[in-house]
């Protein structure tokens, strides 16, 4: 076997190698990964329901309802607007009318089913996603 043909089988096996090794990477990394939507980009994908998503938007007023432990209201983005679902403990700084990041899963009866939910921690923070998704719907009212 000649000098050049020894090179270009080692090449070969780090070729392999190197792909073997990025295609694990973005299989694990496909289990992990959370895209962020607001409702109108949340409602329009066919996939949603099988995916863990973060939905953000503002909490639309007059919409939270408590039973016990269970909240439900619903994040608009001024365009659509969908009914989330959450058991658990809400932040303290959850507000009607207030930025919310909800992380969950769509139901399929077509609300959100929220594991965590996120509010913002002071007047002039947004989430830079949620602040992107209004500004593209015309909600945004930067602090005056």
């Amino acid at each position: 076997m000649t000098r050049r043909r020894q090179r270009m089988i080692l090449l070969g096996v780090g070729l392999a190698a190197v792909g073997l090794a990025a295609g694990l990477v973005l299989a694990a990394l496909g289990d992990t990964l959370t895209f962020f939507y607001g409702p109108t980009q949340l409602l329009a994908r066919a996939d949603a329901a099988t995916h863990r998503v973060r939905l953000g938007g503002l909490v639309e007023p007059g919409s939270v309802q408590r039973d016990g432990a269970v909240v439900r209201f619903v994040v608009t983005d001024g365009s659509a607007s969908l009914p989330v679902r959450y058991a658990g403990v809400l932040p303290d700084l959850f507000r009607e009318g207030q930025g919310v990041v909800c992380e969950g899963r769509m139901s399929p009866e077509g609300g959100f089913v929220a594991e965590t939910v996120l509010a913002k921690h002071d007047e002039k923070y947004m989430p830079p996603d949620v602040a992107k998704v209004l500004r593209e719907n015309g909600e945004w009212r930067p602090a005056q």
